[in-house]
């Protein structure tokens, strides 16, 4: 890993959206991370189930540190692309999303990820590009 293991909890403690979410991290390694989202109310839409956007974030955060493991500390990247299937919906349980480097260029990196109920059922998985800026 090329970056602190404790400086990747401590960004998901202080970060706003993250703490207003409620994703936390589980385990960060290299080329890999791995984060969690324990389904509250104000995460349900209309119908009670987990919203297919608090989905995506929990994704694309955990991608993010996973490309975060794989990158120095100076360089910054963006989401290029993410595409999310949806497979099962979550109605109380807490989502577990792992992230792992596809492959990791000079300039693109890709990442795929899949998130699990706690029962182990598989909820979403997911494609994402990121962009070295």
């Amino acid at each position: 890993m090329t970056r602190d293991k404790q400086t990747a909890f401590e960004v998901v403690k202080t970060t706003p959206y993250l703490r207003h979410l409620g994703i936390e991290l589980v385990e960060i390694e290299h080329g890999k991370a791995v984060m969690k989202l324990p389904m509250k109310d104000e995460l349900r839409q209309p119908y009670g189930l987990l919203h297919g956007g608090a989905t995506a974030s929990l994704i694309d955060t955990a991608t993010a540190f996973a490309v975060v493991s794989v990158t120095k500390p100076e360089e910054k990247c963006t989401t290029v692309d993410l595409t999310v299937h949806y497979l099962r919906p979550v109605i109380d349980e807490t989502t577990i999303c792992t992230a792992t480097i596809v492959r990791a260029g000079k300039r693109l990196i890709t990442v795929s990820a899949e998130v699990h109920n706690e029962q182990g059922k598989l909820i979403a998985t997911a494609l994402s590009t990121y962009a070295k800026v």
